[in-house]
């Protein structure tokens, strides 16, 4: 079994790669313990697609018996270049600065504690003399929390890859596909600084219904982990038929007091449909719209 992989001396790609050849295995054999397509691993492989989710580098790990989270450690410090690059590289010296200071920190007040038995004032004595040398004010202020960050500091949002799946009907209800990939994963990704559910998933608008809003081509991300509400614009799964569309939701209830969810076109040319609860196998709601530019 290979060693836990040190993270900046190796890639997603190269470890994969190299441990699966390792192990005689083919890219299909390595697919089917996954549970993933053989062309999406030969992606990952040929680094022609973005460092894969923590839960497909876990699958890795145990196809590929490799230590636990030790795929997972290269891909999170790949994923922190591919987002930030050199400045992400200069935060990770600044906090290795920061653990230095703390060990010499703990070193100083080691080298200048009174002695056992020493009074209170005696003690206030040593620890005026370890401040007054200067370097303990320095240490502290470098480690203290409300302490100002450094003139050349700078702060790096990682974004939060969501999967793009699929198209979603912004029209009449279309069945729905997630090409047969794993929970999470897809052929492309989107970057959202600012969406934070792990289950997020992103769809490219097809149809004219929900204009002037959403034009046929936007990039809508959807969000399960959002409360809904009525009239919230939704990801909407329907059955017995698995079709999919995007409708702004309203909950009502009809003449026997039964909850049914109407479906809303913004667009006024197309109508309402008006559902079952129990019809409707799933609303997600969406939380941040990408516009083309025309």
């Amino acid at each position: 079994m290979l060693e836990r992989v040190q993270p900046r001396e190796r890639s997603v790609a190269g470890v994969v790669r190299t441990r699966r050849e390792e192990l005689g295995l083919s890219l299909q054999a390595v697919a089917v313990r996954v549970g993933c397509a053989k062309s999406y691993l030969s992606a990952i492989e040929n680094q022609r697609r973005s460092t894969p989710s923590d839960e497909v580098l876990a699958g890795l790990e145990r196809a590929l018996e490799l230590p636990a989270g030790s795929l997972v450690e290269v891909g999170r410090w790949q994923r922190s270049l591919d987002a930030g690059g050199e400045s992400v590289q200069r935060e990770v010296q600044h906090l290795r600065a920061a653990e230095v200071a703390g060990r010499r920190l703990a070193e100083l007040l080691t080298r200048h504690a009174a002695p056992r038995g020493m009074e209170g004032g005696a003690v206030r004595r040593t620890l005026d003399g370890a401040y007054q040398s200067g370097e303990l004010r320095r240490l502290v202020e470098q480690l203290a929390p409300g302490a100002q960050p450094r003139a050349d500091a700078q702060v790096v949002a990682l974004p939060f890859e969501v999967p793009l799946i699929n198209s979603v009907a912004a029209g009449y209800p279309r069945e729905f596909t997630d090409l047969g990939y794993p929970a999470r994963c897809a052929d492309e990704y989107v970057r959202c600084p600012d969406v934070e559910d792990p289950d997020a998933f992103a769809a490219r608008v097809v149809g004219d219904s929900m204009m002037p809003s959403y034009a046929e081509g936007d990039i809508v991300i959807f969000s399960p982990s959002r409360a809904l509400s009525s009239g919230m614009d939704c990801f909407a799964r329907i059955e017995p038929d698995h079709e999919t569309t995007f409708k702004r939701v309203y909950f009502e209830k009809d003449r026997e007091g039964g909850e049914v969810i109407r479906l809303q076109p913004l667009n006024s040319a197309y109508a309402a449909r008006i559902l079952r609860r129990e019809d409707v196998a799933g609303l997600y709601a969406a939380v941040k719209v990408i516009k083309q530019i025309a």
